[in-house]
């Protein structure tokens, strides 16, 4: 489920989590089945059904998702296509032009994800010093 105004195919959102207002809710489960802080795209709306909501003040509908690729920054020496990385560090540097795709939203620490895509090679104004590749992320 999501706010009615927001329910259009492509959309990217990273889910957060409950917030107040949602205990008792009678969709309550339906609103809550993803896994917070993950990346998703909307690709269908289910219905045209509206259900009401205490935080969506115009309602929620039904929609179809899928996990994100997460454009994302990493060392270039783990940037092998089909490979799993491991996403451990962020970055220090927050001032750094480069820091949104070095810790970006959707890309949680601790956990594993594949390589699906190469973007660009040779980034190297890192803060840090290291050559940097521009991939594309999915959670294992």
């Amino acid at each position: 489920m999501i706010g009615r105004h927001l329910a259009k195919e492509g959309l990217e959102f990273v889910y957060k989590g409950e917030i107040a207002g949602c205990e008792g809710c009678k969709v309550y489960k339906v609103c809550h089945n993803l896994t917070p802080k993950r990346r998703y795209r909307i690709v269908g709306i289910r219905n045209p059904t509206i259900h009401s909501c205490d935080v969506h003040a115009d309602g929620v509908c039904a929609v179809d998702v899928i996990e994100s690729p997460i454009p994302a920054l990493i060392p270039a020496a783990k940037a092998i296509m089909n490979s799993k990385v491991f996403f451990d560090e962020i970055c220090p540097h927050t001032e750094c032009e480069n820091y949104d795709l070095c810790a970006p939203e959707g890309l949680i620490p601790g956990e594993y994800y594949n390589v699906i895509r190469i973007i660009k090679s040779g980034v190297n104004n890192c803060k840090r010093g290291e050559s940097l590749r521009l991939v594309e992320l999915l959670p294992v």
